[in-house]
């Protein structure tokens, strides 16, 4: 299906998801441990956004930006549920031109949030390690919400041309996707025109966001590990040290896979779709799976938030 947009090409109506190469006569059980990741995300991440807002005691810094950091990964989850759970449920293979383009703003868009609040909560661990007396005072409510909206808006402004960018090239050929929702770097193959301009945005997108919040998360630590490194007791360094576990394994569970898909996207032109495909189901399922429960598991506060949250459902039943 298709509209003329060019004398060199089209521009399509739809695009084909494929799904998972080669295992399509599966979907239906493959949908299986889908939904159970899309239970773990949103009960995991709602339970944290729950107990954070209902426990004035975790109204602070470290917490409120792990409710941004759980908000950013469930939109990322809304995103690409449609399609997926289309796809092995229902075998909706087929999706628009215009949906497929908010698909892709809205899941990068979210995954720059990602990014972004990952950075934040790293200076948040040098701040409260570096100057635990004037924590409060540096990182106030007002300035941790102005941060937040500045992550947005940063977010949604830095994606908006992508789409406009995209609509403007002629397609060719086929018009199949080789993943199950719509990503930039699956899209920008297809068409047939110069695209030069999308690759040289679409790397700044990645150097200004991904790249530069990978490096300064780098700094931040180093920073860290000095000034731990100058207090005089073992225990004083192990104490500091353990309010980072969490965050470090959120950072490793979010740049691990995203460097991976990167890889297999510039260089990987011979690589097994397979492969790809599996690369991108990581990207974006694996931190919001595994982060929530994490951070329910070693950060004492949201243990403890948690216990308390089903005493007291207990106890009214």
């Amino acid at each position: 299906m298709k509209n003329s947009n060019s004398s060199l090409g089209f521009l399509p109506t739809t695009f084909i998801l494929v799904g998972i190469p080669g295992l399509e006569a599966e979907h239906f059980w493959i949908s299986i441990p889908f939904c159970l990741m899309y239970i773990i995300i949103f009960l995991g991440n709602g339970t944290i956004l729950h107990v954070i807002r209902t426990d004035t005691s975790l109204h602070r810094p470290m917490y409120l930006f792990l409710a941004m950091l759980a908000l950013a990964e469930v939109g990322v989850s809304v995103s690409t549920l449609p399609t997926v759970l289309g796809i092995f449920l229902f075998g909706t293979t087929e999706i628009s031109f215009e949906a497929c383009l908010f698909q892709m703003f809205s899941i990068h868009s979210f995954s720059i949030m990602e990014s972004a609040v990952l950075l934040a909560m790293s200076v948040d661990r040098f701040v409260a390690i570096y100057s635990p007396l004037r924590y409060t005072t540096i990182l106030t409510l007002p300035r941790i919400f102005g941060t937040g909206v500045i992550i947005g808006l940063k977010s949604i402004v830095l994606m908006a041309p992508l789409p406009m960018l995209l609509r403007r090239l002629p397609f060719c050929g086929h018009n199949a996707l080789s993943h199950s929702f719509c990503l930039h770097p699956n899209l920008i193959h297809l068409p047939c025109g110069d695209i030069s301009i999308n690759n040289i945005y679409g790397l700044f997108i990645v150097t200004s966001t991904f790249g530069l919040d990978s490096l300064l998360i780098v700094i931040s630590y180093g920073l860290i590990l000095h000034t731990v490194l100058g207090i005089a007791t073992g225990e004083g360094r192990k104490k500091a040290l353990s309010t980072c576990g969490s965050h470090v394994c959120a950072v490793l569970a979010y740049y691990i896979p995203m460097i991976g898909l990167s890889m297999v996207h510039r260089f990987g032109k011979h690589v097994s779709p397979l492969l790809q495909t599996m690369m991108a189901n990581a990207y974006l399922f694996f931190p919001p799976v595994v982060n929530p429960i994490v951070y329910s598991i070693k950060t004492k506060e949201i243990h403890l938030g948690i216990i308390r949250m089903l005493a007291k459902k207990r106890f009214r039943v």
